[in-house]
């Protein structure tokens, strides 16, 4: 009988991940629609009115595949915050965020220092990162903005000016980050 090798086991653990993760989001662009300023396959705004956005456009989808358990808490990893890109130029850049999950979630730009990756950031005790730095937030349901979170199905965002860098871009709802809301943006 043939065995599988541990580092075998693993590449075809990281492969499948990855599929998984293309799948998902083919199937969130396919099943919501794919329209509004730059849209790229992401999906629709919902019932929102969204005006001409400045800038260029950065467009984020946050996700959540769990729900919630009972008490309030998240269940399971099955959270993502995704960017339509990983680079974009310095200057005047609009993040435009929909909610495609079942609970609300938002988005806020932070500063990446040194070699820091992101996800590594220490969680403090309220289930959060510290926002220190932020260079804005987007959280206000159809709007711009600060907010209370981004519902369901709706959209909200936020324009900033950008220097060169790298940031990361976060859910920072109690235990979204933890569970993987979280994606990097080079800016050049």
């Amino acid at each position: 009988m043939n065995r599988i090798s541990g580092r075998a086991q693993i590449l075809l653990g990281i492969v499948a991940t990855l599929l998984l993760t293309g799948l998902s989001l083919a199937a969130v662009a396919l099943f919501h629609g794919a329209s509004g300023p730059g849209w790229r396959g992401f999906p629709a705004a919902g019932g929102c009115s969204i005006p001409n956005l400045p800038g260029t456009v950065v467009n984020v989808a946050t996700m959540d595949m769990a729900g919630r358990m009972m008490g309030g808490g998240i269940m399971g990893g099955g959270m993502r915050l995704a960017a339509d890109r990983a680079t974009v130029a310095h200057g005047e850049v609009t993040f435009l965020v929909t909610n495609v999950g079942q609970i609300s979630h938002e988005m806020v730009i932070l500063p990446l220092s040194g070699t820091r990756a992101a996800g590594t950031r220490p969680i403090g005790g309220d289930g959060q990162v510290d926002e220190a730095g932020s260079l804005g937030e987007a959280s206000a349901t159809c709007a711009e903005g600060e907010g209370q979170g981004i519902l369901p199905r709706t959209a909200a965002w936020v324009t900033v000016n950008l220097p060169a860098g790298r940031y990361e871009l976060v859910c920072n709802l109690p235990g979204h980050y933890q569970a993987g809301m979280y994606t990097q943006l080079t800016v050049t």
